[in-house]
C-alpha cells in the first residue's frame, strides 16, 4: 500500500488502478515474418491523493480510462519487437514521472504464450497456436528512479512417470499415505525471479537480455526437474527438488538476487476396481491412473543471495 496519512484521527493506507487490460500487438519484418504478443496488463499507482478520499477532490486522480487508453498508445509507441519486462518498465516509468501526484507505478503483465507453428518442417510466417504456460513481471518504478524488475513463469505443467517417490515422514494415527519409492511426479510450476539491478540508469541494454533471460531460466528449471534425458534424476521429495530448481537457476544466472517457487502436486492416482462379491476385479498395478482435476498442497520456496557485508 502506500505510504500511511493520518486523516480524522484515522491512519489511510491507498493505492488505485486498472485491471486486466489486455492488449495484442503485431511486428512486421521486411521479409513478411510476424511476431505476436498478447498482454494481460494490470497498473496501480501510489500517489498523493487523499483529499479525493477525504473531501471527493479528484484534482490528483489519474482516471482508470486514462490507464487503459495510455497501455494501447504505448504498444503503439513500440516500433520494434520487445520483451514484456521493456514494455512494463515504460509503462511504470511513463506514470510515475509524467503526472506529478504519482510517487510509485507498479506494472504486472501476463503474456500469453503464442508460439509459432511450422508446416511440412518450415516455420510458418505468420501462424501461431497457443501454448499453456505464462510470462509474467512485475515492475516498480519510483519517482526517484528506484526500479524493481521481477519476472516470472506461470502455468507450466510438468510429469515424469518414474523417478520419484516419498517416504520417512511423520507418521501418527492420521496418517493413510505408505512410503514409496515409486510413484508419478506432477506438477504445476509458478516460478519469478527478481533481477539485481536497482534504478533505471542500470538496465542491461542488451537488447535480447530479457528473452534470453526467460528462456535460460525456463530450460534450468526444466532440465533440473527432469535430469538427464536417459537416466533421468530421483526426487525423494517435491521440496528437494524445488530446492534443487532453485539453486540451480541463480548458480547460473548471477544477475538475479533472488528465486521464488511454487509447486503443488498434481496427483496421479492408482485404479484399483473392487466390488463386495469380488475384492479384486482389476489391479492395474501403477500403469492406469485417475488423474485429480487441480493441483493440489502449498510447497512453496524462497531462495536468495546473502551479501556480505562490508
Amino acid at each position: 500500500m502506500a505510504e500511511g496519512a493520518v486523516v480524522e484521527g484515522l491512519k489511510l493506507e491507498q493505492r488505485y488502478g486498472k485491471e486486466r487490460v489486455r492488449v495484442g500487438r503485431v511486428w512486421r519484418d521486411v521479409d513478411g515474418t510476424h511476431h505476436f504478443v498478447e498482454w494481460n496488463v494490470s497498473i496501480r499507482l501510489l500517489s498523493d491523493c487523499i483529499p479525493a478520499y477525504v473531501t471527493g477532490d479528484n484534482s490528483n486522480i489519474v482516471a482508470t480510462d486514462t490507464m487503459k487508453n495510455t497501455v494501447y498508445v504505448k504498444a503503439k509507441e513500440c516500433s520494434e519487437r520487445i520483451p514484456v519486462e521493456v514494455f512494463a518498465i515504460k509503462l511504470a516509468n511513463h506514470f510515475s514521472t509524467f503526472y506529478d501526484p504519482v510517487t510509485t507505478a507498479i506494472v504486472n503483465i501476463a503474456e500469453k504464450q503464442w508460439e509459432r507453428v511450422s508446416v511440412d518442417g518450415q516455420s510458418h510466417k505468420h501462424g501461431f497456436k497457443f501454448g499453456s504456460e505464462e510470462h509474467t513481471t512485475e515492475v516498480v518504478v519510483k519517482k526517484c528512479g528506484a526500479l524493481q524488475v521481477t519476472s516470472g513463469i506461470g502455468k507450466l505443467k510438468l510429469l515424469k512417470t518414474t523417478q520419484s517417490g516419498f517416504e520417512g515422514f511423520i507418521r501418527d494415527k492420521y496418517t493413510m499415505l505408505p512410503d514409496t519409492r515409486e510413484r508419478l511426479l506432477g506438477t504445476e510450476v509458478t516460478a519469478s525471479w527478481r533481477y539485481a539491478f536497482d534504478s533505471l540508469e542500470n538496465i542491461p541494454v542488451q537488447p535480447l537480455y530479457f528473452f534470453n533471460s526467460y528462456t535460460g531460466v525456463k530450460k534450468v528449471l526444466v532440465d533440473t526437474f527432469f535430469g538427464t534425458p536417459k537416466m533421468g534424476v530421483y526426487s525423494p521429495s517435491v521440496q528437494y527438488t524445488l530446492y534443487k530448481m532453485a539453486k540451480a537457476v541463480l548458480g547460473r544466472f548471477h544477475d538475479l538476487s533472488s528465486v521464488d517457487l511454487k509447486m503443488p502436486n498434481i496427483h496421479f492416482l492408482p485404479v484399483n476396481l473392487s466390488s463386495k462379491d469380488n475384492p479384486v476385479i482389476v489391479k492395474f498395478e501403477d500403469d492406469v491412473y485417475l488423474p485429480t482435476d487441480e493441483p493440489h498442497g502449498a510447497i512453496e520456496a524462497s531462495l536468495s543471495r546473502i551479501r556480505s557485508k562490508m
